[in-house]
């Protein structure tokens, strides 16, 4: 009889290290197609944030995969000095989260406006129109220097869950070579 339960016992040891290797080989296979799931979905810096979480203290920040592809969060223009020294915002920022209504606010140099003005328009992430409005100088405008101005923009974003507020150069003469404009991405709650 001894002899019978110690090839039971063999038997039973043999099945079990035959299941924890099997184990073992399912759980690594599945754990490499969904890391390579994972690193084949990374495509943008929200994504790379979100999976990876490792931000470069830059700006704009930038995220970089294990595998050593560069992600840099979009900021629209706002960098680009032929822009940035004719317009800046103070609200929004690039990348926030808005939602309707919402108070536009920064400035610009007074050759930005025509008659006190300019139009801001508010897209979806496909160019869809949102909204549209003048921004009013908020002081005087006939001047090189910057001038403050505001804006409240009421929309109904639908579906969307990104956009983009684009502040134009008010260009009454309607030739594109004077056009020019800030594009900013942002988010909808």
């Amino acid at each position: 009889m001894n002899k019978f339960f110690k090839r039971l016992f063999i038997g039973f040891l043999a099945i079990i290290v035959l299941a924890l290797a099997w184990s073992l080989f399912v759980t690594f296979r599945i754990s490499s197609d969904f890391q390579r799931t994972v690193k084949n979905s990374v495509k943008d810096y929200e994504t790379c944030a979100a999976v990876y979480g490792k931000i470069l203290e830059s700006y704009p920040e930038q995220c970089i995969t294990p595998d050593g592809k560069n992600f840099t969060r979009d900021i629209g223009n706002s960098l680009d000095p032929a822009i940035s020294n004719l317009i800046t915002l103070t609200f929004p920022t690039p990348g926030q989260i808005i939602t309707s209504p919402i108070t536009v606010e920064g400035r610009a140099r007074g050759y930005w406006y025509f008659e006190a003005s300019f139009p801001v328009k508010l897209t979806d992430e496909y160019g869809n129109l949102l909204a549209i409005s003048p921004a009013q100088a908020q002081d005087e405008w006939m001047t090189e220097n910057f001038v403050p101005f505001k804006v409240t923009l009421t929309f109904d974003k639908g579906t969307a869950t990104k956009g983009y507020l684009i502040l134009e150069k008010d260009n009454p003469s309607g030739d594109p070579a004077k056009d020019q404009s800030l594009k900013i991405p942002v988010k909808f709650q």
